[in-house]
């Protein structure tokens, strides 16, 4: 296994502008000395999105572009069956020009005897599209019996905010992340509309029957709303908590704790600025809003998160570990006290940018990190030294 060592091309990734408006960098907190280090697991991942362990040895990847792999041994093999919906992404230009495409993958809880998986993706044209859910099997290196189980509305229009964090609580349901749409945030405060929420599904897409009563007129499938662009939805293996972290604008990213039936409040309460500069609401929080736990501003573009149990890191239990793209990091957040430390970062120099895509704990304790620079993705392992 090769050790990985930060010294990347300059970041010029497809979709950038789209996602990453200019901003003042974000603060660094302390890196510490290495307790870890960082193992390639894979390399030559194009425009990669998110990943998850394979409980007898392999990791699934995501391509934003509408491909799927599994890697073994260092190698990528690409799974076949996707529906054509996710192969056409590739000349999407939701995808290509925007911040949809073939987002997160998750293993159902039952995943060793069922082979189930799910794949959240963006549906639709740069007119009218959303995030949709998809149910397979996995079968060697190929999909069986897929199908869409859910498919966020209203739709919208341009290619921003999909959300697409799958993430299981533990009680036979599963949770979806669903972004406000960028240019129609005031959606994150209707009932009526999927956009801005975290959704709660059975696991064939149906509605649980207790779910939140969000009140007349309000979509069912509704767990906790007034989210702004949620990429990093995880649970506490321990005590079952479920945390959540947000894009804000200019500033305004937040670390939640999710509770079933609550309000976070955007775009009416909000740390966040607009991207020219003025304030979105003159309040950072509401009576009858749920607060955030962390913020961060300025923003550091959260995407990917684990909450870490495991025997390698002892310092590290109940810490969540947080990705960022603009800052361009990994960092460890105490979500007790606040406190911040950089695991790892490219340091923000010219020869060396990447940006850090995903984060998961794997069964053994070690962490999987997902990065992504100018040319192609890498799948790396943090493993004490």
């Amino acid at each position: 296994m090769k050790q990985w060592v930060p010294g990347l091309s300059c970041l010029a990734l497809i979709g950038l502008a789209a996602c990453l408006e200019a901003q003042p960098a974000p603060d660094r907190p302390e890196r510490p000395l290495s307790d870890f280090r960082i193992e390639t697991v894979a390399d030559s991942l194009p425009a990669p999105w998110a990943a998850a362990a394979l409980p007898q040895g392999g990791y699934l990847v995501t391509g934003k572009l509408g491909r799927l792999w599994i890697v073994r041994d260092g190698n990528r093999q690409e799974i076949t069956g996707l529906p054509r919906e996710i192969i056409a992404l590739a000349n999407n230009r939701i995808a290509t020009d925007g911040q949809g495409g073939l987002l997160d993958v998750a293993l159902a809880p039952d995943f060793a005897q069922t082979g189930t998986i799910y794949l959240s993706y963006s549906y639709g044209d740069w007119d009218a599209n959303g995030t949709a859910l998809l149910r397979a099997t996995l079968d060697g290196d190929r999909l069986r019996d897929p199908v869409t189980i859910f498919r966020a509305g209203p739709a919208k229009e341009a290619g921003s905010h999909y959300g697409g964090k799958i993430a299981f609580p533990g009680d036979g349901t599963l949770l979806l992340s669903l972004g406000d749409g960028f240019s129609l945030r005031e959606e994150a405060q209707k009932t009526d509309s999927h956009l801005g929420s975290v959704v709660r599904l059975m696991p064939d897409g149906g509605t649980p029957t207790d779910n939140p009563d969000f009140g007349d007129g309000a979509k069912l499938q509704l767990f906790s709303i007034g989210h702004r662009n949620v990429q990093g939805l995880a649970i506490d293996p321990d005590t079952g908590a479920i945390w959540q972290h947000e894009h804000g604008p200019r500033g305004g990213d937040e670390l939640n704790r999710l509770e079933a039936g609550a309000n976070h409040g955007w775009p009416i309460a909000t740390h966040g600025r607009d991207y020219q500069g003025a304030r979105i609401s003159p309040t950072e929080d509401h009576a009858g809003f749920t607060a955030p736990v962390h913020v961060w501003t300025p923003s550091i573009a959260p995407s990917g998160l684990a909450i870490y149990r495991g025997d390698l890191f002892p310092d590290w239990q109940g810490h969540a570990l947080v990705g960022g793209l603009a800052s361009g990091d990994l960092r460890r957040v105490d979500p007790i006290s606040g406190e911040e430390t950089i695991l790892l970062s490219d340091a923000k120099t010219d020869d060396d940018p990447f940006r850090v895509r995903d984060v998961d704990v794997e069964a053994d304790g070690s962490v999987l990190v997902l990065v992504e620079d100018a040319k192609t993705g890498h799948l790396l392992r943090l493993r004490p030294r």
